[in-house]
This record gives structure tokens, sequence and C-alpha cells, in this order.
């Protein structure tokens, strides 16, 4: 995982000093996601590099248009990873997101969603009974996917985190909707020779408020995280967008390692069947391939299934689920799925794999086969 940068709040040096990294050469514009969509200036890396140093340096008032192209980015920082000059592209958006937050305070509907991600406990309750009326919710009603049952070990009781003992992440939406998914890991571990715990009082990483410029909101969930693991040996997370952030919140109290790279790195305990030649796609989140670098990992893993027809969809761009952004520009983020669903349906594939949350609750909406994560398919066919 690529060193991460701390999370203090930038200086106007700072923020200068990222904006001068840019030489406006514009070849990250094939890889930004909203620029392929608008074909506007404002809407690349570049423009809304010009934009934020031009604020930073009080060259510029900040306008409702400027703002709006500020808020569209996806932080799905592709360009970043294809940029010749090493523009720290994700500390400058974050940076400036939170002078942006300062002076426009997000409306009701962002703080809404971000009070109730800092409240895993409440929000699963909610999600509980949105699965129990799920069926009599009209289509155009249904935001999410319905939520799974787990099964029995549902329930998991948590338990302190112990030196060297691995912990398992659990996150705020996930709790409910990676229950199956955490079950599933605790079964390869377990077959790895790997015991786990699953720390209390843990939360919400605090990437949607930190991209969403809370910065104060974001340090108390990382405050809460550092004492939930502060005993933890390896933090596994499970979802690649949460990742980063969780790291950089632990870090000098417990390792961040994305639960696929854990387990492939105990690929020779483990054993699989065959999957009888069964299509699947894989799709690699903006994450997982520019921020935490997992991807190969990954693939290895996957590998280690005997039969398995695995196709992994062609890049067609971020899916645009992109934590808050397709709960606030959903007509913005089904246009940048658009593209990502035709690969998937001419490919013949019946069930797509997917290592972030975010992701695969979005292309759920749209997919029309099961959308899971790759551990799910694993331990399904662990021997």
């Amino acid at each position: 995982m690529p060193e991460t940068a701390p999370l203090q709040a930038l200086t106007t040096a700072n923020l200068l000093a990222l904006a001068d990294q840019c030489v406006q050469c514009g070849l990250c514009l094939p890889h930004c996601p909203t620029y392929r969509l608008d074909q506007l200036e404002s809407e690349s890396p570049r423009g809304r590099i010009a934009y934020m140093k031009a604020l930073a340096g009080g060259n510029f008032e900040p306008t409702s248009a400027g703002d709006t192209y500020l808020d569209h980015c996806l932080a799905c920082r592709r360009c970043e990873a294809a940029c010749p000059a090493g523009v720290e592209y994700g500390a400058l958006l974050v940076g400036s997101r939170a002078r942006q937050a300062e002076r426009r305070p997000p409306g009701l509907r962002r703080r809404a969603v971000l009070a109730l991600l800092a409240r895993p406990r409440l929000l699963a309750g909610l999600l509980g009974a949105y699965r129990h009326a799920w069926r009599i919710v009209p289509d155009g009603l249904r935001r999410l996917p319905e939520p799974p049952v787990a099964g029995p070990g549902a329930g998991l009781e948590p338990s302190p985190a112990a030196p060297g003992r691995p912990s398992i992440f659990v996150g705020c939406i996930a709790s409910s909707y990676e229950a199956p998914t955490r079950l599933a890991l605790l079964k390869l571990l377990g077959a790895a020779g790997v015991d786990a715990s699953i720390a209390p009082d843990q939360g919400c990483c605090g990437a949607a408020a930190r991209h969403s410029g809370e910065s104060a909101m974001a340090d108390s969930l990382a405050s809460a995280n550092r004492a939930a693991f502060s005993d933890a040996g390896d933090v596994l997370c499970l979802a690649s967008g949460c990742q980063e952030t969780l790291a950089q919140s632990l870090e000098g109290t417990a390792p961040v390692v994305d639960a696929v790279a854990f387990l492939e790195a105990h690929a020779a305990r483990l054993r699989f069947r065959h999957a009888g030649g069964r299509r699947v796609a894989l799709h690699i989140p903006c994450t997982q391939s520019a921020v935490t670098g997992t991807a190969p990992a990954l693939r290895r893993l996957l590998a280690h299934v005997p039969g398995v027809d695995l196709l992994e969809l062609p890049d067609a761009g971020c899916c645009g689920a992109a934590g808050l952004h397709q709960v606030e520009y959903p007509s913005r983020a089904a246009a940048l799925r658009a593209p990502m669903l035709d690969l998937l349906a001419n490919c013949g594939a019946l069930e797509l794999l997917s290592s972030n949350i975010g992701c695969r609750l979005h292309i759920a909406q749209a997919a029309g086969i099961p959308v899971r994560h790759p551990i799910d398919f694993l331990a399904e066919h662990l021997a």
C-alpha cells in the first residue's frame, strides 16, 4: 500500500505547494471519468486544480459553479495514478474541500447521511427495517439493494483485540451489508490456520466525512478506531474504499491490511474445489487499482480456484459510486455506471465480484446478477 499523507489540516502554503506540482500537461484528462462524461475543462483534474489554487492563493472568489465542479469530483484518483509529475491530487482535494466546508456548510442530505454513517448501530437498525419492508418498497424508491441475512452466526460477538492477533474492520454500512462476508472471511482465515477477532466499539473509517471536508467528524471517528484497535495485530479491511483512510487513522497504532492480500499471503494453506467452469466477472474498483494497489494479489488469489472462468471487465472508468456521490448525484452516478453495465450485460457472467462496498451497492441496483465480494466466492469454493 502506498505511503499515506498525514491527516492534519493543510496550510495555505501546503495547498499552494501541492497545486504547484501540476504542470498543466493534460495527460490526466483521458483518465478522468467526469471529464469523459462532460468534456468540460472545469470537470477535469487540471481545471479543478486551477480553481483550488486560485482560491488558496486569494486570487479568485469562490463561485457556485466552481464549487459544484469540485463537488462532482469522484476522488477516484485515477488522475494521480496517471500523472507524470506526481501530483498528490487526493491530498489537495481533501484539503480544499475542508476549506470549502468551512465557508459553505454541507446540505441537509449530506449531513443526514454522514450522521448515520457515524452511528453504525442506528444505521444497522434502519437497514434492518428496510430489509423487512424492501419487497413492498416501489422499485423507484429502492436506493439500496436488499440487505442480506447472514444466517447462523450473523450476530458475531465482538472480542477485544489482542497483541499480534488479526482483527477485522467492520465499518458503517458494511456492518449490515457485509455480515455474510465477515463470516466468509473468518471461514477462510480458519482454513488458513489464522485466529482473528472483531474488535468492539469500532466504527466508520471516516472516508466519507474526510472527502466531504468534515474534518472534525473524521478526526472523531479516527480517534474512536484508534482506541478500538489499540491492542490489535493486523487490522483486516474488506473494503478498498475504506483502507487508506483507516490506515491513516491507525498509523502508529496498528497496520491495516487488505483482507484479500492477507489471505493471498497464506494461500499455500488454502484448498479450493473446482468451480465447474462458472463464468465470473471481476470488477477492480478505482481505490483498489489507484490507491491500495492490491488488485494483483486479488487476481493471484482467485487463480487458486480451479475451473473458474474469470473475466476481468475492461476498464470503463469509475462506476460512479464514489462514496456519497451516488447519494447526492444519482443521475450522474448512473451515467458513469452505464458503460460498465453494458460490458457486464454482454460478457455472459453469472455474477460479479468487487472488493468495495460502495461499488457493489451501486452496481447491484442495476446489474441484474448477483454482485458479491471476492471473499464470498472464495469461501464458497473452499475444499
